[in-house]
């Protein structure tokens, strides 16, 4: 009788110190919850960013979408890499084109905000790293 009443404390015991050994609280906010939330804020200003422009800004960006994701996948302009026997697109080369096109993507337009705050630091005489 004495046998029983050990193993189910045992048991108990047990399944309580791995749950609460295999989650914590601070592991599920730290990881899963703040990552997604990031993700959502992220999303949020890639909407904003393309939702704030014109119709006419919005068809010339599909334009040259197609000429640029046309430009970049190319075979000869593809980046050639080992374990990659045709090569993978060439990411740079789509950006660039966009910007030199006129209609940035988001994640090129932080570096273009970038350049342009390096550009008025350096006129106003202070260093740039």
């Amino acid at each position: 009788m004495q046998i029983r009443i050990v193993k189910l404390r045992l048991l108990i015991l047990t399944s309580i110190a791995i749950f609460l050994s295999g989650c914590s609280i601070s592991d599920w906010y730290n990881g899963y919850y703040v990552e997604r939330s990031a993700n959502k804020e992220i999303q949020k200003k890639v909407d904003d960013y393309y939702n704030s422009e014109s119709p006419q800004m919005q068809e010339l960006r599909k334009q040259n979408q197609a000429y640029c994701l046309n430009l970049a996948a190319k075979p000869e302009n593809r980046i050639a890499k080992d374990d990659y026997p045709n090569g993978l697109f060439n990411q740079p080369m789509f950006s660039r084109c966009m910007i030199d096109r006129g209609t940035p993507t988001y994640e090129s337009y932080g570096g273009v905000l970038q350049r342009k705050h390096d550009e008025e630091l350096r006129a106003k005489g202070k260093r740039v790293m």
